[in-house]
Order: C-alpha cells, then sequence, then structure tokens
C-alpha cells in the first residue's frame, strides 16, 4: 500500500515484495516487484556503477567455478564460488530489519539460483534473491493479508490505497483552511471568551498541528520517493523519527481535548450547579499535559525496542502502539456513555415538555450526529485495522469511509461549532451590521459635506460595543455632525 507510516491509515500498511535478480558483469535485468510500485535503490541510482568499479579487478580462477558479480537493483553481490552462499546485510528500508542478512546462492555450475533452486534464465542470470528473511514481523503479516487472494487483487488494493491518499490530502487541506478560519473567528469577537469556545479553541489547534505535519510528510513523500531521491524527511534519521512523534502527540492532544469536550458538555447538561470556568487549568493540564507523558513513554519504548526499522516504520502494528492508542479507545468509549446519557437527559427533558414522538426521536437522532465528530466517536472506525484479506468492495468501502472521516473532521466540526453556531453568526451579524452603517455613515458624511452640509441636518450617532470592533478601547462612538450642531455627549442649547 503507501509507502506512509500512520497510525490510523490503511496507506501505512505497505507492500514490498522483492524479487531481485540483477544484471551481472554490467547487464542487468529484475524482477522486482512491490504492487506495480517502484522502490527506489537503497544506496543511489548509481551503485551499479560503484558495484562493477569495486568488483572490476577481481580475477576467476582459472581452476575453479565461480558465479560472477550481481547487481539487483538493492545489493552488490560479489563473485562467489560455486556451491556456496553469500550473505549480505538487509538494506535499510520502510520495513525492513537492518540487523538481519539476505542470503544468495551461486549454483554447481556457475550461474546463481533462480527462485526454485535452478540456475537463473537467460533473461534474469543472477538469479532470484529472497528478501523475505529481511521483513519485520509487521510487514510479513501485512504481505500474507495482503496476498491472501490472487496477485491481481492484491493490485486492485493497492490501487485503491493510492486514490484514498488524493481524497486525504483534499480533505486535510480543506479541513485546515476552515479550522484557520475557526480559531481567527474565536480569537476575534471577545463575546466568544468563555469557557466553552476556550475548549474549543484548544481542540482546534491540537488538530491543526495534526493536520500541518500530515500534509507536510505527504508533500515530501510526492516530491522526494517517487523520483528516487535520497532526501526529505522520510530519510533523515532523527528528523523524521521527530516528526512521527510530534504527530502523535498532537493526535493523542486531540483526543485529550474531545474527552474534555465530552466531560464539559455532560456536566453542564446534567450537573444542576455547574461553574464553567472552575476546571479550566486542569482541563489545560489534561489536554496539553498527559498527553507529553504518554508520548514520551510511547516514544522512549519505540526507540529502545523498535529501532531496526528505518524511521520506525510500522510503529503503528506493534504492541508498543498501545501505549498510545489504548487511552484513546477508552476515551471514545467514555465519550460514548457521555453522549447516551446526554441523549437520555435530552429525550426525559423533551418528554416534560410534551413533545410528540416523533419530535422527540428527532431532535435525540440531530444531536447525536451532532455529537459524534466532536467527541470523536468517528474515529473507532479507523482504529479497526484494515481488511486487507477481505474482498475488495469491503476493502474499499472500509478505506474511502475511514479516510473520509479522519481527513474531513476537522470540517465537520469547524461548520458545527463555528460556522453554524448562533453566537457566532450573531457576533458575525453584528460585526456586519456596524460596518455597513460606518459606510453608510461615511458616505452620507461625503454628501453632507458636498451639500454645504447644512445646520439644520440631525447628527446620525452609532453607537457600537468594542468588543465587536476593535479589542483593548471600550466603547466607541461614530459621529456626523452636521454644521452646528452640539456632539452628542452635550446636550442642545
Amino acid at each position: 500500500l503507501y509507502d506512509v507510516v500512520e497510525s490510523d491509515d490503511v496507506a501505512a500498511s505497505a507492500n514490498h515484495r522483492w524479487y531481485g535478480g540483477g544484471g551481472g558483469g554490467g547487464s542487468s535485468s529484475v524482477r522486482r516487484r512491490t504492487g506495480d510500485m517502484d522502490f527506489p535503490s537503497a544506496n543511489g541510482n548509481d551503485t551499479q556503477v560503484h558495484c562493477e568499479l569495486q568488483n572490476r579487478n577481481f580475477i576467476m580462477p582459472e581452476d575453479e567455478i565461480w558465479c560472477n558479480w550481481a547487481w539487483d537493483t538493492i545489493l552488490c553481490w560479489p563473485p562467489t564460488r560455486a556451491s556456496t552462499v553469500t550473505k549480505l546485510r538487509c538494506p535499510s528500508a520502510n520495513g525492513i530489519d537492518t540487523r538481519k542478512f539476505v542470503e544468495k546462492r551461486c549454483g554447481d555450475d556457475g550461474r546463481w539460483e533462480g527462485r526454485a533452486g535452478t540456475a537463473g534464465e537467460r533473461d534474469s542470470p543472477n538469479g532470484w534473491t529472497n528478501y523475505t528473511p529481511c521483513f519485520t514481523p509487521e510487514m510479513l503479516l501485512l504481505i500474507r493479508k495482503l496476498y491472501t487472494g490472487s496477485e491481481d487483487l492484491a493490485k486492485v488494493k493497492l490501487d485503491i490505497a493510492a486514490k484514498t491518499r488524493y481524497l486525504e490530502f483534499v480533505g486535510l487541506s480543506i479541513s485546515l483552511t476552515a479550522l484557520l478560519i475557526s480559531l481567527s473567528i474565536f480569537c476575534r469577537f471577545r463575546s466568544l471568551r468563555n469557557t466553552r469556545t476556550r475548549i474549543h479553541k484548544n481542540l482546534f489547534v491540537a488538530m491543526v498541528i495534526q493536520v500541518v505535519i500530515r500534509l507536510t510528510l505527504y508533500v515530501d513523500q510526492a516530491l522526494f520517493e517517487p523520483n528516487g531521491l535520497q532526501h526529505g524527511i522520510q530519510n533523515t534519521p532523527v528528523l523524521c523519527e521527530a516528526s512521527y512523534v510530534l504527530l502523535e502527540y498532537a493526535r493523542t492532544a486531540m483526543f485529550m481535548w474531545m474527552f474534555i469536550e465530552g466531560l464539559f458538555l455532560h456536566n453542564m447538561v446534567t450537573v444542576t450547579v455547574f461553574q464553567e470556568s472552575s476546571h479550566y487549568r486542569t482541563y489545560r493540564l489534561i489536554g496539553w499535559g498527559y498527553p507529553i507523558a504518554m508520548t514520551l513513554t510511547w516514544a522512549i519504548v519505540t526507540a529502545f525496542y523498535y529501532h531496526p526499522s528505518k524511521c520506525w516504520w510500522g510503529y503503528n502494528l506493534t504492541l508498543y502502539f498501545w501505549i498510545l492508542e489504548g487511552p484513546r479507545m477508552a476515551v471514545i468509549l467514555v465519550n460514548f456513555l457521555f453522549l447516551l446519557n446526554i441523549i437520555r437527559v435530552l429525550v426525559v427533558k423533551l418528554r416534560q415538555s410534551h413533545t410528540s414522538e416523533i419530535e422527540q426521536a428527532r431532535k435525540a437522532v440531530r444531536a447525536a450526529l451532532v455529537l459524534l465528530p466532536l467527541l470523536g466517536i468517528t474515529n473507532l472506525i479507523s482504529m479497526a485495522k484494515a481488511p486487507l484479506d477481505k474482498s475488495i468492495w469491503e476493502f474499499a468501502l472500509w478505506s474511502y469511509t475511514t479516510h473520509f472521516l479522519t481527513s474531513f473532521q476537522g470540517l465537520f466540526i469547524a461548520t458545527l461549532y463555528c460556522f453554524l453556531n448562533g453566537e457566532v453568526r450573531l457576533a458575525l451579524d453584528k460585526t456586519i451590521s456596524v460596518y455597513m452603517s460606518v459606510r453608510g455613515t461615511d458616505l452620507t458624511r461625503r454628501q453632507s459635506t458636498i451639500s454645504g452640509c447644512q445646520p439644520h441636518r440631525m447628527a446620525s450617532v452609532i453607537e457600537v460595543e468594542e468588543e465587536e470592533i476593535r479589542p483593548g478601547a471600550g466603547w466607541i462612538r461614530l459621529c456626523c455632525r452636521g454644521g452646528n450642531m452640539p456632539p452628542p455627549d452635550r446636550p442642545a442649547e
């Protein structure tokens, strides 16, 4: 699938099945299958030249049979005596354990053995290199699941994974724009500065950090990997791991703030006497402090016990990842219980107001649908294992649904809790009304100046609250006075 590490993305489930038979003595014919995706050379595009230079001075003994040097586009195999096996350390690549070794056997007749232990074919004189022992256990499990059926089915699934990457890129870009606009609105108006909107802002900030990191990694992959360039984040050891640590921290913080959203809303609905601002410091400690401890614990464990793979590839498939994933799933479970209780209280209040059964059901369903993305319950489907061993339709349904919900989640939350929020719309309406009134007053004043600004014209006074116009200046009074009329704060004589 796509060669990107993500905890909730099937695109992270990469498949690299390498069947290397290479060109020896300057010729190259390689069977290398990666789901129709090219895998860049481990040491650069000119490694074959270096391999040839390295072995050009070797002279085969006349009384012995040797296999010639071979370059299989991944590793350079030295000349090897017949009926012997040579070993090389596995290359540094995603899903590969660099502590392991890959073997290649030279046949009795001086030709590299093929896949079935026979001499290599004419178009592949270097036989077959089996890189399967190099894979990490997590990678091998993915390969077995992906290739449960035929190779054609596996190819279709890989194509689906590639298409969902475009869907995710578009969704994340739109979500980022919506979240940034929402944050600017929340920060602009003082009338919106309450505990509820503060919690919203913290959640939006965590989501923005996560989206920015994801998009950065995707752009990096799109720019460098197709060209086989050994640059960028994915090929920078410390920077790559640090990027994913920060990504997981932002994702964990997002879940913690979703938990706080559920807790705050649950208390607002169920607790009779509830002070909004009394617990905000605790909320910030839970939202930003607790994820630091979780992420550091996970990063230290992963660094010590899962270091062989390049850039911790496949870390989301290990047991260590449950250090983060376990609390996240617990948050979803608790928020689901909050949601059930909130709906219960809502239904009870609707019955007390003698609302019809149909209206009760409609409002309860609408409340549930509105709260699902805010409480993070929609993330549950992305935490499920990718159905790689299922039919194409099942895999496609899971893949498109998961990527759509996760990538557009920021847009859904920003729309429901900012753009459609009654307080936000009221504040925007006031600002727009004031702006239009000021423009109209300025236009009237210009017209009055042109016509002589007669003394008998009445003053047009507009009073607006500073919170809706400009923070920090208190009440502002905009006046357009005519002729000898007194200022509005002084009575006329």
